[in-house]
């Protein structure tokens, strides 16, 4: 019998998104892109919608971003996930406007235009990229 608590969990070897998780493995953010015209291919496709290529890989990008917007989950929907929690969108750095959604825990003080950074959580055999709001030099200190 499944655990009903345990964690929901993204499939890994998919043909479009297994490459994501594999860099994810490695510790390193990655998106896909077209291998012809270099655009971000988000969310993974096939085809690039840009060129019409079929040919495309993953390229590592730099694990930082902004906050693009967020919203407080208080309703609990998953014995695994404890509210309240915050699920965030954050446009990632050196990408054409890629948006990755992850979920801090609790309620943190947040602003849109935040700088964020990834992070990467072990669950069971999967790596999740998740994020977090970047340290400031006087949190660091």
């Amino acid at each position: 019998m499944t655990d009903p608590t345990a964690p929901l969990l993204p499939v890994t070897d998919d043909v479009d998104t297994g490459g994501f998780f594999l860099a994810a493995a490695r510790g390193e953010l990655a998106i896909r892109i077209c291998s012809e015209c270099r655009a971000d291919l988000h969310l993974p496709r096939e085809c690039c919608p840009h060129c019409g290529a079929f040919s495309r890989e993953w390229r590592p990008v730099s694990g930082t971003g902004t906050l693009y917007s967020w919203t407080v989950v208080h309703h609990q929907v998953h014995p695994a996930f404890p509210v309240p929690y915050t699920v965030v969108l954050v446009e990632v750095d050196d990408t054409d406007g890629v948006r990755l959604v992850s979920r801090i825990a609790g309620c943190p003080d947040l602003e849109v235009g935040q700088p964020m950074e990834v992070w990467f959580e072990q669950v069971g055999d999967v790596t999740l990229p998740q994020w977090r709001p970047t340290a400031t030099q006087e949190e660091s200190a």
